[in-house]
């Protein structure tokens, strides 16, 4: 995975993989929950919950343990298989910010477009600040998923 900038408000990342595995890797819990925490940080995801269809709920619980866990939750608002997926982050207490990720196939690896929408300038900053410490970890954990499935498909 190679990310441009992780200060840019629009991350711009290649992962590799075609954007059928990309999309199923960000969609499916099973997939997702192997990717998503950054190793390091010590923490898991405890919850994984995932209805990826127009108004369907996400809830994602983390955490070092059960006694004192963070959360996103939200709903999405646009789902295209292999290509976009849009939701929104409810847990703001200014309405949080709309996310819009795209995957654009490209020689056997995606591009990764993500662009998130923020209600104030606060928040943009606060997420910024968040994104440049977990955000490149979470890239190569799902790049490193995508050779695991990539070498499953090649041996069915």
């Amino acid at each position: 995975m190679q990310i441009r900038s992780t200060r840019d408000p629009r991350p711009l990342a290649s992962a590799d993989g075609p954007a059928r595995l990309v999309f199923e890797a960000w969609t499916q819990p099973e997939l997702f929950r192997q990717w998503w925490v950054p190793k390091s940080m010590g923490m898991s995801l405890l919850s994984c919950e995932m209805d990826v269809r127009v108004g369907g709920r996400y809830r994602l619980v983390f955490g070092h343990d059960a006694s004192n866990p963070d959360e996103f939750f939200g709903r999405y608002i646009e789902v295209t298989p292999h290509s976009r997926l849009v939701w929104t982050n409810d847990e703001g207490a200014d309405g949080g910010a709309v996310t819009t990720v795209t995957f654009e196939e490209q020689g056997g690896k995606t591009l990764l477009v993500m662009h998130e929408l923020y209600p104030s300038k606060e928040a943009l900053d606060g997420s910024i600040e968040g994104m440049e410490g977990g955000m490149p970890e979470q890239f190569e954990q799902l790049d490193e998923l995508l050779v695991t499935l990539g070498a499953s498909l090649g041996r069915s």
